[in-house]
């Protein structure tokens, strides 16, 4: 299923307006970007065109829990306007991948950029737009737990999974056939595969929706039409968190077939409960 695109907010000078769908984007391929924290608000510099380029951003911290009667949180996003002063606080927080930029604030929250090529084609892309993103949270990350397992008789590899952010499953309440979200809670994680039949390294598969109530995923490496298999050598799995929290990502090596692991993890995924991803 190919995930949605996600447009940046309109770069208009001194204009202040909420992020389109609680994304933390603020620019694409975006060079020498930079963080400073001002009271309650994060000043982001970066060059953009030969030019460079201002955006403060409040009003956001971590996310809430699925809601279908409130909005999901999002950053109030001013470009072009001037600030002065901020500091950037030693970061003492969890590692972070695709890390750009992060700040300790002084009210104990954490800031953070990150730089990633998201949209990707699915079945073999490599090349993209890189997508400057702001997060703000304090306490734990989102967690994204995955599983390998094996589909077929270990003919193809599998994996499935569960997106949560303190405890509870992150998801959506609305998405189209093809699994783009239609509100500002529905995830998409992105499927990355190491030297497959899509080519030498890191290769896009596809890209799936986690499902509710439990933020479940599953996913099998299979061929998809013409397309062949993207068994590779290694998976990665990366995720916008909810709301304004930083982007996770899973990385492993791929997994040689052991018929006993496979028949216990496919009791592990059952015990999920997940309708769309039963295993027998």
């Amino acid at each position: 299923m190919r995930a949605g695109v996600v447009l940046a907010a309109a770069a208009a000078a001194l204009s202040l307006a909420p992020a389109a769908g609680a994304s933390a984007l603020v620019a694409r391929d975006a060079s020498g970007a930079s963080l400073r924290v001002r009271g309650g608000t994060a000043v982001v510099t970066y060059r953009q065109g030969g030019r460079l380029h201002r955006v403060l951003a409040s009003g956001a911290i971590g996310a809430r829990v699925p809601n279908p009667s409130l909005p999901q949180v999002s950053f109030r996003l001013r470009y072009g306007a001037r600030a002065a002063g901020g500091s950037c606080g030693r970061y003492d927080g969890p590692a972070l991948p695709l890390l750009v930029a992060a700040c300790k604030a002084p009210d104990g929250s954490y800031w953070a950029l990150q730089s990633w090529q998201r949209l990707l084609r699915d079945y073999g892309g490599a090349r993209g737009s890189f997508e400057l993103h702001l997060s703000h949270w304090r306490g734990a990350l989102p967690r994204l737990t995955v599983w390998q397992d094996w589909s077929y008789g270990g003919r193809f590899d599998h994996l499935f999974g569960k997106l949560t952010y303190r405890g509870r499953g992150v998801h959506g309440f609305a998405s189209t056939h093809r699994g783009n979200p239609l509100d500002d809670y529905g995830r998409n994680l992105y499927l990355d595969t190491l030297d497959s039949a899509y080519g030498p390294g890191w290769r896009r598969d596809n890209g799936f929706l986690a499902h509710g109530p439990g933020g479940t995923f599953c996913y099998g490496l299979y061929r998809h039409g013409s397309h062949p298999s993207g068994k590779g050598r290694a998976y990665r799995l990366t995720v916008l968190g909810p709301g304004v929290t930083p982007i996770v990502r899973w990385q492993a090596t791929a997994r040689e077939f052991d018929p006993r692991a496979d028949a216990q993890l496919n009791a592990l995924e059952r015990s999920l409960g997940d309708p769309k991803c039963r295993r027998s």
